[in-house]
């Protein structure tokens, strides 16, 4: 039950190939935000901050790994929870105060990587993911243009 919540059919075709250049814009921008707090995952918001420690580690671990995640599609709906989790936080957390667009800083960023993942977490990897591989049902596929299941 808990698998077909996750992973339903996964969508093929061109739908594919969309969620594939989607992973993998986020998940190397995620990376690329997340590996200097990853060096300091305690801490990196710096000594005076009102966030607590485990809190900054759940925001460094969640951004870094969770862009590995994305770029190989493995774990993509735990992946993506937790980046829309710290998305959240950081666009009414650390930014509550910062204008939408017109930074930096600014909310846009952190709400585009919260929609991106809202994105993945509802429509899945697609069939080119290792989601698909690992627990894709290997007789069907969704024909993302009628929606009709499709036998591989």
């Amino acid at each position: 039950m808990i698998k077909r919540f996750f992973y339903g059919p996964f969508l093929g075709g061109r739908a594919a190939t969309g969620l594939l250049a989607l992973r993998l814009l986020a998940g190397f921008g995620l990376i690329a935000h997340g590996f200097p707090k990853i060096q300091a995952p305690f801490s990196w918001m710096g000594a005076d901050a009102p966030v607590p420690g485990f809190l900054q580690f759940l925001g460094a671990f969640s951004e870094f790994f969770g862009g590995l995640a994305l770029i190989v599609g493995l774990l993509t709906p735990l992946a993506a929870l937790g980046i829309m989790a710290t998305m959240l936080f950081a666009a009414f957390g650390a930014h509550a105060k910062d204008p939408f667009i017109g930074g930096p800083p600014s909310k846009e960023p952190a709400l585009s990587y919260f929609v991106i993942a809202l994105t993945l977490f509802l429509t899945g990897p697609g069939t080119l993911s290792l989601d698909n591989f690992v627990f894709g049902n290997k007789r069907e596929t969704v024909s993302p243009d009628n929606e009709t299941v499709l036998a591989r």
